[in-house]
């Protein structure tokens, strides 16, 4: 735990970030594989799961609000030295983060045709996006826990145990994959259901060995993490981080609902290749994010210990590998798109829709990574609204309004182009940002966040 405030800036943030390669890899394949699986059965399959994408990551942005908050706090009260605080959020953003995600995905199963009706599905991608979608929505309590354990045990070093939960899932997703897609061993082919199939049982295997981590190994989840006394209060604390990483986490799954309506509008194949090209990015940027996953927990716990020079010194090594990784990326992209889209599709059409996303937004790979990185920082100094209204002006500034534009403009093209805009704006909006908020809290006495959480684990105690 101390070494994220004792030990050299650019030493602890690579030993926490190099352990999560091998994670962030995993976990960028299991979407990657399910497309890859998924494209053999067609073109019409491949679009039901672009469909998809934004819906799941609707969910997948509650589980992680409330993750964000989690890490965020327990990594404070650990930087202050205060492990038993750090127990109550933990223990409280678990319930917390379960009750939230089984209510929507109960709302979300009851409401399937008319929500992906209003995303532009026609009569002949709904049916397979109905029989993905509800074994999907059965399984999200398995795809809750992790998130909300992940960063935490991040947040106290155990980033290389987290890498191998993450493996461990993708690698039976890729083992269970074919077999429920196509049917093997005497199981019948499920086609896309199958891949929801898939998805949901790798993730859900690898939980007893998490749950023996939180609770044998760092007693971080325990019968006093999860007393109903005081628990109001701690979960009010978590929301006045969940709700706005909620918040700035929901415009992505909005943003990618509206580029997809747009994108409907172009066919089937415009959405089925920007989906492919979708997970391709996040596949291509797991190096980046192992980094970005560190950071959090990292600023946090500088944050309590009042080390503002080492985040000043933290944020300028993280805006540089993000802009030259970023840089690499874009170069590569570029001259592989043809063989990249082969290795998805045979439809000419969908091949063509592809490469042209690729080497139109992949110049802005390397400010996006910046921009992610830069809510990373605001969330962990303790300003999780101004992260949100980061992500707001990404969002409803000049994504969508750039894509419309873009649209009309210069059809399908133009939507590239207007996220290429986007990406190199805010980027650039955020690094000011940032600077801003590391200068106001230059002075330690100036800001003292120890205050306020005391005072909140003070009034836990008399609710």
């Amino acid at each position: 735990m101390d070494a994220l405030v004792q030990k050299g800036v650019i030493r602890t943030l690579f030993s926490m970030a190099v352990p999560m390669l091998a994670g962030t890899f995993a976990m960028n394949a299991y979407n990657l594989t399910d497309t890859w699986f998924v494209s053999r059965l067609g073109t019409l399959p491949l679009a039901a799961m672009g469909f998809t994408f934004p819906v799941v990551m609707l969910i997948t942005c509650v589980g992680r609000g409330i993750g964000s908050g989690v890490t965020t706090l327990a990594a404070h009260a650990m930087g202050r030295k205060n492990h038993h605080e750090a127990e109550r959020f933990v223990g409280q953003g678990m319930i917390m983060g379960l009750v939230v995600t089984v209510l929507l995905s109960i709302l979300g199963y009851l409401l399937i045709d008319p929500v992906f009706r209003l995303l532009g599905a026609d009569e002949q991608t709904l049916p397979l996006i109905g029989d993905y979608m509800r074994t999907w929505y059965v399984g999200t309590v398995f795809m809750t826990i992790p998130m909300l354990a992940h960063g935490t045990l991040i947040a106290v070093g155990d980033s290389r145990a987290v890498s191998r939960l993450i493996v461990m899932g993708t690698l039976l997703n890729v083992i269970l994959d074919p077999i429920f897609i196509f049917g093997f061993l005497g199981i019948p082919a499920m086609g896309i259901q199958g891949a929801a199939l898939a998805t949901v049982i790798a993730q859900a295997l690898p939980i007893a060995w998490l749950m023996h981590l939180l609770i044998r190994k760092h007693h971080l989840l325990t019968h006093a993490s999860v007393a109903l006394s005081g628990s109001l209060a701690v979960m009010r604390r978590i929301s006045e981080f969940a709700i706005p990483g909620f918040l700035s986490m929901i415009l992505m799954p909005i943003s990618a609902s509206v580029i997809t309506k747009i994108l409907s509008s172009f066919g089937n194949e415009a959405v089925a290749a920007t989906g492919a090209a979708g997970r391709l990015e996040m596949f291509a940027f797991m190096v980046p994010m192992a980094l970005g996953i560190s950071l959090t927990p990292f600023v946090s716990q500088n944050f309590g210990a009042e080390r503002i020079d080492r985040l000043r010194h933290a944020h300028k090594v993280s805006t540089l590998f993000a802009l030259g990784y970023g840089g690499f990326i874009t170069c590569l992209f570029y001259i592989t798109a043809p063989w990249l889209a082969a290795a998805f599709t045979e439809d000419p059409k969908v091949t063509e829709v592809l490469v042209t996303y690729i080497r139109i937004v992949a110049f802005g790979y390397g400010m996006m990574e910046v921009h992610r990185y830069c809510t990373f920082f605001l969330t962990g100094m303790h300003k999780p609204m101004a992260s949100t209204c980061l992500n707001a002006i990404r969002v409803l500034i000049f994504l969508v309004p750039l894509s419309y534009l873009g649209a009309y403009l210069g059809g399908i093209n133009g939507v590239f182009i207007g996220r290429l805009a986007t990406d190199l704006i805010v980027g650039a909006i955020g690094i000011v940002w940032v600077l801003m908020t590391l200068k106001k809290n230059h002075t330690p006495s100036s800001h003292n966040p120890s205050r306020s959480d005391s005072s909140d684990l003070e009034s836990m105690s008399s609710v």
